[in-house]
């Protein structure tokens, strides 16, 4: 027998929208193919294992499918908008649960304020030469701001369009510069060889490759509004997943093929300053026409990238808005399609209102803003892939499953290769978030203290508000086995 969540229809979201092809779109628009490469492969092989970054991308690759294996199969037993939070409520508790969705509501909020400064600069040093303008950067922050909730409010579907069209756009652009090296140069199998991969830092290696599928997980947030959740939301991770690491190990091995394997660190730490290693990569194989194309697409690629992390971060607003724990206007959607107004204004407004304090106190966004907001993010979303894993873990084995591949043995080097990823990210969080400054190194303290607070109000909920402590598991909707 099917559970369904009792809403009004002013709070539910729109159903039997998404396709397997509609939510790969949509995770793939946020990993935003493009920007990763020309910012997170760049970085990585600058500063982690150089010419060996595109093997840590195939160790990363199999470390989320792995995670992949047992998400899918929970994914099958409930969905709900809460995504990772929910999964936390259904196999640790309701404490556990709401100490998920702060580091979710953390995670993705510093990632989309992060998104936020990128698009903003990028926008200001690629348009402002070429219209003639000098647009400061946090205006263009706001009119994209402005794009966003404009998209929002014509619902899922169509937010999934434009991001799939970006998307195909994206990775045509890089697919086509790969094979041009391929033809004229050739791909190095050097760069598999154990010295390549030793060479520089591989954990930096490995977390910067970790960096690039942070976004995947969204899979799970939009299962309320897939067709036959059940099928489509592990579908779509496996093929998000898989597309994502073939995609960057590909390019990247391409990049470091162009450069020389033991080559590539150096000459990549020269171009860091600038940003600008695949830029130049284009423009000695296809010439400066293309990469002004290229960095014309790039600005399509930030926007779909805030697009879709905007869209995930207002999901888990709606869905703790929807279970009161936050405020319950949070979960009121748009008659009309679905969409999910309320949280989707209250999280774009919150992200330009950081942003705005950092443009009046005249930080640099690519020096402060960018590296800060998006390593927490990063860190952030890990550590909740991690809790979700555990969570995974502890579901099926509580249930005495016997599937033991699929629901322990998989999930559990998944949760092990999650593990490691989020010690390199503490560990190294002053790299990852390019700058030595004691506030922004301060700031992975945030989420012990987001444990903390998340457990004195469960405390709070439960002696307060009795009933909705306990409902917190209600707002999940079950799949018949």
């Amino acid at each position: 027998m099917t559970a369904t969540i009792q809403t009004s229809p002013s709070v539910t979201l729109s159903r039997n929208e998404l396709g397997v092809a509609h939510i790969v779109f949509l995770v793939l628009a946020a990993v935003a193919p493009l920007t990763g490469m020309v910012v997170v492969a760049s970085i990585g092989m600058a500063v982690g294992n150089g010419g060996g970054m595109a093997a840590s991308f195939v160790v990363v690759t199999a470390v989320m499918l792995c995670f992949a294996v047992g998400y899918g199969q929970m994914s099958k037993t409930m969905v709900s908008a809460g995504g990772f939070y929910a999964y936390t409520v259904r196999a640790l508790g309701n404490r556990a649960g709401l100490v998920s969705g702060l580091i979710a509501l953390l995670g993705y909020n510093g990632f989309v304020i992060g998104a936020f400064g990128t698009t903003g600069f990028f926008f200001q040093a690629i348009l402002g030469p070429l219209i003639g303008v000098e647009i400061p950067w946090v205006t263009w922050s706001l009119i994209m701001g402005a794009a966003a909730w404009i998209f929002t409010r014509q619902g899922v579907s169509f937010s999934a369009k434009f991001l799939g069209v970006s998307l195909v756009l994206e990775m045509a652009v890089l697919l086509v510069l790969d094979f041009v090296i391929l033809s004229r140069t050739g791909f190095a199998i050097r760069a598999f060889s154990p010295q390549a991969i030793g060479q520089g830092s591989l954990g930096l290696g490995l977390l910067f490759a970790a960096n690039a599928f942070v976004g995947f997980e969204a899979t799970g947030l939009f299962s309320e509004e897939a067709k036959e959740p059940g099928k489509t939301i592990p579908k779509a991770t496996i093929i998000a997943i898989s597309l994502i690491g073939a995609f960057a190990t590909f390019t990247t091995w391409a990049f470091i093929s162009a450069l020389g394997v033991m080559e590539t660190q150096s000459v990549a730490l020269e171009h860091l300053a600038a940003g600008d290693l695949v830029f130049a990569i284009a423009d000695a194989y296809l010439g400066p026409g293309y990469t002004f194309v290229m960095q014309l697409l790039l600005l399509v690629s930030l926007f779909a990238a805030l697009l879709a992390l905007h869209s995930s971060a207002t999901r888990y607003l709606y869905a703790l808005g929807r279970a009161r724990v936050l405020p319950q206007w949070l979960s009121r959607t748009r008659s009309l399609n679905g969409a999910p107004v309320n949280a989707s204004l209250v999280q774009i407004a919150l992200s330009l209102a950081v942003v705005g304090v950092f443009a009046v106190v005249g930080a640099d966004p690519m020096t402060s803003l960018v590296p800060a907001m998006t390593g927490f993010g990063t860190l952030g979303i890990i550590s909740l892939q991690l809790l979700a894993a555990i969570a995974i873990i502890v579901n099926f084995r509580r249930n005495r499953d016997p599937r033991i591949w699929s629901t322990l043995v998989m999930p559990s080097i998944g949760a092990l290769g999650l593990a490691v990823i989020v010690t390199l990210a503490i560990a190294n969080f002053g790299t990852m978030a390019g700058s030595d400054s004691p506030v922004i190194a301060a700031l992975p303290w945030l989420l012990p203290i987001a444990v903390i607070v998340g457990l004195v109000y469960s405390q709070i909920l439960k002696r307060t508000r009795p009933v909705t402590y306990a409902g917190l598991g209600n707002d999940i909707e079950a799949l018949a086995s």
